[in-house]
C-alpha cells in the first residue's frame, strides 16, 4: 500500500491555512500538517479537524509546552477562551516544545526538549484554566513520558553535553534548575564517599 502525501502551498494553492484545512477535511485525510499556526482562524480550524478525529499536527513558535497551550487558548477572545479551553482539552494528545542548544565542544547544537502528553490531569488544568500547574504536573508525570525542559536540560548538563551557562540561559525556570543541579551535585558526592 502507497502513502499519498497532498500539499498546499500558501498563496498559491490556497489563500489562507484555515481555507486549506477545510479543503482537507474535505478529502478524507488520516493526517493533516499545518504547517504554522499564526492565527485564530487557523487554530480554530485545526481544533475543529483534530474534533472530526483527525490527527493534525501543526507547529506553533513558543519556548515551552504550557506557552504552547496558552498562545493557543489567548489568541481567541476573551467571551470565546472557555469554549476553546473546553475544545483543546478534549483533542490534545501532546505538545513537544524544542530549543537548539550549542553544544558544550563548540560543534553543533543538540536539543533540549520538553514534552507534555495530553493526560486526563493535564486535560483538566486545560480546561480549567489552570496551565500554570502544568509544569509540576508534568514533573510528576515522568511515568506517562513526560519531560520538562528542566529535566531535558538537567540531563543535558550531567552528561557534560552542554554547559552550566547554556542550560541556566535557556531554563524558563532558573531558580528550579539551579536547585536540581545542586541535588544532583549532593547526590554525586553521596555516592563518592559511599564508595570511598
Amino acid at each position: 500500500r502507497l502513502a499519498l502525501v497532498e500539499q498546499r502551498e500558501l498563496e498559491s494553492d490556497t489563500h489562507s491555512f484555515a481555507s486549506a484545512l477545510k479543503y482537507a477535511m474535505r478529502q478524507d485525510p488520516d493526517v493533516i500538517l499545518v504547517g504554522e499556526m499564526r492565527d485564530l482562524e487557523t487554530i480554530q480550524s485545526a481544533i475543529t479537524a483534530a474534533e472530526t478525529g483527525h490527527l493534525v499536527l501543526a507547529t506553533l513558535h513558543t519556548n515551552d509546552a504550557s506557552q504552547t497551550v496558552d498562545r493557543m487558548i489567548d489568541v481567541f477572545p476573551p467571551h470565546q477562551q472557555q469554549q476553546i479551553r473546553i475544545q483543546l482539552a478534549a483533542v490534545l494528545e501532546a505538545v513537544i516544545a524544542q530549543q537548539l542548544l550549542p553544544t558544550s565542544t563548540g560543534k553543533g547544537r543538540v536539543a533540549a526538549i520538553e514534552i507534555l502528553i495530553g493526560t486526563p490531569a493535564i486535560n483538566a488544568l486545560i480546561r480549567e484554566g489552570k496551565t500554570q500547574q502544568i509544569i509540576p504536573m508534568m514533573e510528576a508525570g515522568q511515568k506517562y513520558g513526560m519531560q520538562t525542559l528542566n529535566r531535558c536540560l538537567l540531563e543535558l548538563y550531567r552528561k557534560r553535553i552542554v554547559t552550566y551557562d547554556t542550560a541556566m540561559r535557556r531554563s524558563q525556570n532558573r531558580e528550579d534548575l539551579a536547585r536540581m543541579i545542586e541535588q544532583m551535585q549532593a547526590a554525586a558526592g553521596q555516592q563518592q564517599k559511599a564508595r570511598a
